[in-house]
This record gives C-alpha cells, structure tokens and sequence, in this order.
C-alpha cells in the first residue's frame, strides 16, 4: 500500500497532517505525532499582532528610558537573555526540526500589508520547509470584494518576494467566487490553498453585555463544506489543495481525499483524544483502501471529484434542490 502523497513540492509518506495547534508547542509530543504517523506538522500561529506590539513597547522603552534623566540612558540595558516572542517562535522551529524527521511548515497569521511578512525569511532561514499564510481579516461595509481579495493577493505577493520555500493560502469559505479568486492567488504565486479557515466567532454576556472570546471545536459535519469545494476545484487548478476542519475520524479523511484534497489536516480530534489518534486513523484508512482496491493514494485522490464524479451535477446545484425536495 503506497501512502505517499505531494503537498507544496514536499514528498510526504501518507496524506495526515496536524494543523497548526498548541500541540506544537511542545517537543515530546510533535514526537509523539510523527510516531503515531504524521506526515508534517503545521507549527502554531505567528500573530502579527503580537510581533508589533512587541516591537513598539521595546521601541519606546529603549527610546523614552532617560527622558528627563540622560544619566539613566543606559539603566535598562538590554540584557543578552531578552526574547522576544519572535525569538521564541524561531527557536521551536529550529527544535522541532532538529528532533522530527518530518517536514515543518510555519504559520504566519495576519492582516495587514506592513512588513511582518518579512518575517518570513527569518522562518526559512531558521528551517521551514513551507510556510502555511493564515490571513484573518473581517472586512469592513465599505470593502468591496475586489478590495478584499487585492489584500489577500498583496500580502501574498509581499511573502513570496521574501521567501524561496513554497508558501500555502489558508482561505475562509467567505468569497464571492472562491474558484476564480484561487485561481488568483496561484497566479500571484501560491503553492497552495488550505480549505478552510474556522472563524471562532465572539459570544456575548447578557448578564454584562461584555463580548468575549468562545471556542468551540469542530464537529464532523462541518467536513462537507470542505469536501464540496475541494471537489469543485481539483483538476481546475494546478496547486495542492489541504482540508482542514471537521476531520475526526477515517470517514472524513478519506472523503477529502476522493474529492482531491493533497492531504488532510487534523486538530480538534487530536486535541481530544490525544496524538495516538492520528496512527488509529491511519490504520482504518488503509483497511478501507485495502478492501476496495487501492493501490495507493494517488490512485484514489479526485477518482470522485466533481470532474470524475458519477453524476457530476451532485455537486452543483442539483443537489441543493434534491435536499430540499427531500
């Protein structure tokens, strides 16, 4: 049974990914992912945000520390052990690579054109194989769609003039026409799109009418979404495609890859049931490929697309209409 899948240009020994998740931020267990059968791993988010604001506050306390007193110009000398959460994230790539035999992709995560993109280079430089660009952006009324995606295309172009290593677009499903926008971004560069980003909306307190943070994790049905637009877009475009979200289980995995997906990112099941799940999953998927036939993962990825699909039109809108007559 081959497993091998190619994602970015990286050959990969089977199509399961952990996405980018707090899991990465310890050594013992990304070792513990990749003995259960990771192919990669997706190390946690870089916010943008958080390099700023640190950057600013070390500006104005290296600029302002001797206002009013020019003895105390260097009173806060900055000590060799300062690091920043940049520093930090530099060096869990560079440990991550020296103790994993599998690839590690980065995770830069923003919304802006300033220059964090270059922070980019500083990632390849220190390892990454690829870099995985999540861009949460929230557009205002007043942002029309072309606005919108001239950003996504922008800050793109700003990361692949800094970088040599392939460099993925993670997408939400809130585009006007998501097919021609991907087909945009592989012309600006991209390597890849990953389906799709989860927004973790803010909940509201009636009791105090503060809004605040809520998470919840993802649950199996919201597979489907990704699988549709996966199916629609493989064979129309020549870039890998990841799904992400909604993957719990064998089922989902390999649908996702009947509709073309590259390879298959996990979290939430992960994050419940610890990194050991990912090997079970493993096992079940090739016990289902074993009973129908299949050689090997590429034989089986888009053999169900909308392309290659039985009826075709199961995917388009007929199916919308066939549910509601239901």
């Amino acid at each position: 049974m081959n497993l091998e899948t190619t994602y970015l240009g990286l050959k990969l020994k089977n199509p399961l990914v952990p996405s980018a998740s707090p899991l990465s931020r310890d050594l013992d267990t990304a070792k513990r992912l990749e003995d259960a059968g990771a192919a990669a791993l997706v190390m946690y988010s870089l916010f943008e945000e958080d390099v700023q604001a640190e950057e600013e506050q070390f500006a104005r306390l290296m600029e302002f520390q001797d206002l009013g007193h020019g003895e105390a110009d260097t009173y806060l000398p900055l000590s060799p052990d300062y690091k920043t959460g940049l520093d930090e994230y530099l060096e869990q790539l560079q440990a991550l690579k020296s103790s994993l035999g599998i690839p590690v992709i980065a995770s830069l995560n923003g919304a802006t054109e300033s220059g964090w993109v270059e922070h980019g280079k500083e990632l390849e430089q220190a390892g990454a194989d690829a870099l995985e660009l999540n861009i949460y952006f929230l557009p205002a009324a007043e942002d029309s769609a072309e606005v919108v995606e001239n950003r996504y295309i922008s800050i793109l172009g700003q990361l692949k003039s800094q970088v040599q290593i392939p460099v993925t677009v993670k997408l939400s499903p809130y585009f006007t026409s998501l097919g021609y926008f991907v087909r945009q971004l592989e012309t600006a560069g991209a390597d890849g799109v990953v389906l799709f980003n989860r927004f973790y909306q803010p909940e509201m307190n009636l009791n105090t009418l503060d809004v605040q943070p809520e998470l919840h994790l993802s649950h199996p049905h919201e597979a489907l979404l990704r699988m549709h637009w996966i199916a629609r877009l493989y064979d129309k475009v020549d870039l890998s495609l990841a799904a992400t979200g909604g993957v719990h289980g064998s089922q989902q995995a390999l649908k996702m890859l009947l509709a073309g997906a590259s390879v298959v990112h996990l979290c939430a099941v992960l994050l419940q049931h610890g990194p050991e799940t990912l090997g079970g999953i493993l096992q079940e998927m090739k016990q289902w490929m074993e009973e129908k036939e299949y050689e090997s993962v590429y034989q089986m990825m888009g053999s169900a697309c909308q392309v290659n699909a039985i009826h075709p039109e199961a995917w388009d809108r007929m199916n919308y209409i066939k549910t509601l007559r239901s």
